[in-house]
């Protein structure tokens, strides 16, 4: 059990950002985080603001690890699609 969050995958050093649990039908349930905490994570850790943000957008929401890869919560108006980052 991890923070309270049994036996399910999780991103290391994230535990403060977790919200939650998801449950899908017919698939593994998932840890559900908050981006705008591990974001402030990052930052304590010593990133500037742009600096978590391109990191936290590379390597740890782009991170594919399987079907019970997290899922990371975007407050609104922090969500940008495909099309936005094309300029589209």
């Amino acid at each position: 059990m991890n923070n309270g969050v049994p036996d399910l995958l999780t991103a290391d050093g994230f535990d403060e950002a977790i919200i939650g649990v998801g449950s899908r039908c017919g698939q593994p349930d998932i840890v559900v985080y908050s981006r705008d905490k591990a974001i402030e994570i990052l930052m304590r850790d010593g990133m500037s603001y742009d600096e978590a943000v391109e990191y936290f957008e590379f390597n740890v929401a782009g991170a594919w690890v399987g079907e019970e890869t997290p899922i990371w919560v975007y407050s609104e108006g922090e969500w940008v699609t495909d099309s936005d980052k094309d300029g589209g």
